[in-house]
């Protein structure tokens, strides 16, 4: 990417990723749902060191919704399956290459196995530099009511007032622990939805729309991706400049 562009005041740090198209990128193909789905687990493999290269610090990936387990009992079946297999297959190479993974969600309808390897890999890559998020049995409305929940609680308890509560105070009792809100959010196979995904962090996240399938989402596409983002001017709700100007 022609450094050049990079004029934003607002540097790229945190891409957010909606992982959509598996399926149909199958289907094109003759082959099967869960075919697809393995397709796009490799190109995460494939997209973290372009990433890294544009100096983004956190990826997040919208893998699993809560939604998604109304699937098929046997596609659900086997996307658990594939997850499994992914942490297995991939932890200690995203060690190795000094990513940290962290899973976030409820968690709760996972197996026991599923939660210990998520766990273990985790642990494995606490110490990597480049953040890898994958969001798996998670939802927007949903972690909203969870940080209200904890709000009261305290609330409730005496450590907290409701007079004092600001909305920098709320990122905090969210599940990424008050982490920087994406930059930039992309979202592949033409679906034009946030499809409630980090509802509350990207208030004011850039979003980027693309009709090209996941599997086939590569290192040109998300650099034209971040071309179109530094191609902005982030407002945060204020006037452009150009608009100043008029």
């Amino acid at each position: 990417m022609n450094s050049n562009s990079k004029t934003s005041l607002h540097p790229l740090k945190h891409v957010a990723i909606i992982m959509d198209g598996n399926n149909r990128w199958a289907k094109q193909r003759g082959l099967s749902g869960i075919a697809g789905h393995r397709a796009g687990a490799e190109r995460i493999r494939d997209l973290l060191p372009s990433a890294r290269n544009l100096g983004v610090q956190t990826v997040s990936l919208f893998a699993f919704s809560s939604e998604n387990w109304l699937r098929p009992p046997m596609e659900v079946r086997g996307l658990m399956s594939l997850f499994s297999t992914y942490l297995k297959k991939e932890a200690k190479l995203l060690r190795d290459d000094g990513i940290k993974l962290r899973v976030i969600g409820s968690k709760d309808r996972f197996s026991d196995r599923l939660n210990r390897q998520i766990k273990d890999a985790e642990r494995l890559t606490a110490s990597g530099e480049l953040n890898l998020h994958l969001y798996v049995d998670y939802g927007g409305r949903w972690e909203i009511a969870q940080a209200a929940k904890k709000m009261a609680e305290k609330i409730e308890d005496g450590s907290l007032s409701s007079s004092d509560i600001s909305s920098s105070d709320i990122d905090s009792y969210f599940l990424d622990n008050g982490l920087s809100a994406p930059d930039l959010c992309i979202r592949t196979a033409g679906e034009q939805r946030m499809s409630n995904f980090m509802l509350w962090q990207m208030a004011y996240t850039e979003l980027y729309f693309t009709d090209c399938f996941w599997p086939d989402f590569d290192k040109n596409a998300f650099e034209h991706a971040i071309e179109s983002y530094y191609s902005r001017q982030r407002r945060f709700g204020t006037r452009s400049s150009v608009q100043e100007n008029n």
